[in-house]
């Protein structure tokens, strides 16, 4: 009695609860166990019924939880990751071939964590991001990224699209590196202020609005 309840302890809210799920995503878990680096799963080609909302959340700072308690599992929340999808209402949802189950999100799917540039004037420096589940993704026009302000602080938060809608949201640190590297544009966006990458421009403001900022900083 006692060796059974410490396993049970010692189990995530991925263990204990997987009676609990719905029975293709439990049946993708128990499959999960294949070699890593396998093509992700083609949920946009997918379109079964919705079958309700599961208490599943992916918090602002990433974290994903599973009826209240953290998934401490990677590779289970890697599992998870790569049946995402949002759709056209907004919201996020778990798709199987034959279930499409809702979410919640607080912020973004993903957290961009890293940031590397190619250096190499030919590509004109086209800047890759790594998220916290390890995704790689190029900054371009098919990754596009997006600014928008803090409601609370006031202060500017950056997000760059992952695949389909889904998108990361740099991390504080990783967002003063982004910063630094912001210049004003060229040709036609030459009245702009934001970030180059490639033969891409993804502005954050208008001049303009950065000199008026910067004489009541």
């Amino acid at each position: 009695m006692h060796d059974d309840k410490q396993a049970d302890d010692g189990k995530d809210a991925g263990d204990v609860a997987l009676a609990s799920m719905p029975a293709s995503l439990a049946a993708l878990i128990r499959r999960s166990d294949g070699p890593a680096g396998r093509p992700l799963p083609p949920v946009d080609q997918w379109n079964p019924e919705f079958c309700g909302d599961l208490d599943m959340r992916i918090a602002a700072d990433g974290t994903w939880f599973y009826l209240g308690t953290p998934i401490g599992r990677l590779p289970l929340v890697k599992l998870f990751a790569s049946v995402l999808r949002k759709d056209a209402d907004g919201k996020t949802y778990l798709v199987t071939p034959v279930e499409k189950i809702g979410i919640s999100v607080e912020d973004a799917h993903f957290q961009a964590v890293e940031m590397a540039s190619d250096s190499n004037p030919e590509t004109g420096g086209r800047l890759t991001f790594r998220t916290q589940l390890g995704d790689l993704v190029q900054l371009d026009q098919d990754h596009p990224m997006r600014f928008e302000l803090e409601a609370e602080t006031g202060g500017l938060k950056a997000y760059i699209r992952v695949r389909g809608r889904l998108e990361a949201r740099l991390t504080r640190a990783l967002m003063y590196d982004l910063i630094a590297l912001a210049d004003a544009g060229k040709g036609p966006h030459a009245d702009q202020y934001g970030i180059a990458s490639g033969d891409a421009f993804f502005p954050i403001c208008s001049l303009a609005e950065l000199e008026a900022f910067e004489v009541h900083a």
